[in-house]
């Protein structure tokens, strides 16, 4: 009888636990992810590698061991401050700051213990898995974009890089004395050693030209180093989500002097099989063709500068996973990939004689 007659008593406790137990996940959001609150804000900003600010905020009913990790929107989506540094500790105040590059937007992530974060992203992150939760925030102020240089070649306007870049996994800065035209209308494009640093060149389209043919005709790159890459391809920097619209013609041997091919058709992402077509490219003047069509984009390189209609090196079509047009522009890379065994050791110089497109 008495273990009954304290029934109710142990019915209110357990109400109470209950409702205390309630009462502490208020602080959670309804799904049972914490909110995130952002307190300072970068400005929006494409930035570049040598650019950082400050981001910060406060986490409402994180569990202890959980962390911030924060991804700055620029092109892809980069982990901040540096891949090897990308836990923010929240604070007994629930508090959180840490340092960033800019981008055009920010996204902080509140991630359990044992998370591994990916250096980049293609498309914004998401909650999910060991990922509770997830805020993303515009840069403040109008969007500022890293100054470029005007160039005119072939009858097209092109914008000259000014800031460094990531491409090829290396830390590359473009200088944009490193790209000309002579008094012929030829473009020219360099790698050059100043400060003991190894300067490159890019230039990209003004504006986006969609299905069509894309023709470049190309001086001798025979001479180049195992380290340099010649790359010509399409990207559009808005869409991760379609992998940049990203097709290529890249001329290198990727650092390895042993390389049986020194080129390669590609689309992107790379890794799927069938997705690059690699070949070599003979020494003397060669022309570089993309007839890109819905659903099919076909490679082509042939002999001499006769509008890709001379003797053909290599051809290869992709008719799966190719893009369809958006915000996309060519794009032509003069740039450096590490090398252990192959480190360039010289200044390398490319020429290109024209560019043409046939819609």
């Amino acid at each position: 009888m008495k273990s009954r007659s304290r029934l109710p008593e142990l019915l209110a406790a357990l109400l109470l636990a209950f409702c205390l137990s309630l009462s502490a996940c208020q602080s959670r959001r309804a799904d049972g992810r914490p909110p995130i609150e952002f307190t300072k804000i970068p400005p929006a900003e494409q930035g570049g590698p040598d650019k950082v600010d400050i981001i910060s905020g406060r986490v409402h009913g994180f569990r202890p061991g959980e962390q911030i990790v924060i991804y700055a929107h620029s092109g892809p989506w980069w982990v901040q401050p540096y891949f090897d540094h990308p836990f923010v500790p929240v604070q007994s105040d629930s508090t959180w700051s840490t340092a960033t590059h800019l981008g055009l937007d920010y996204a902080a992530l509140l991630v359990e213990p044992g998370y591994h974060p990916s250096a980049t992203l293609d498309i914004a992150p998401t909650a999910g898995g060991s990922v509770v939760s997830v805020a993303i925030v515009k840069g403040t102020g109008s969007p500022t974009f890293a100054p470029t240089k005007p160039l005119k070649f072939s009858g097209y306007d092109w914008a000259v890089r000014t800031i460094a870049s990531n491409r090829g996994g290396a830390y590359n800065v473009y200088d944009p004395d490193d790209v000309w035209t002579d008094p012929s209308g030829v473009l020219h494009m360099k790698i050059t050693k100043k400060s003991d640093v190894w300067d490159c060149a890019q230039l990209s389209l003004t504006r986006s030209l969609g299905y069509g043919t894309y023709i470049l005709t190309v001086r001798d790159i025979s001479q180049l180093e195992p380290a340099a890459v010649l790359s010509m391809y399409t990207f559009d920097e808005w869409h991760g989500d379609q992998y940049y619209r990203e097709m290529d013609v890249e001329l290198s041997r990727w650092g390895d002097a042993t390389r049986k091919s020194n080129a390669q058709f590609g689309v992107q992402p790379f890794y799927i099989p069938g997705n690059t077509y690699p070949f070599t490219a003979p020494a003397g003047r060669l022309t570089y063709s993309m007839l890109w069509k819905s659903g099919s984009v076909i490679f082509k390189t042939t002999r001499g500068s006769d509008n890709g209609t001379g003797a053909v090196i290599a051809e290869h079509e992709f008719a799966s996973g190719v893009p369809a047009p958006g915000q996309e522009q060519v794009k032509l890379d003069f740039y450096v990939v590490p090398s252990d065994k192959y480190p360039l050791q010289k200044g390398n110089e490319v020429v290109i004689e024209k560019f043409e497109y046939l819609p």
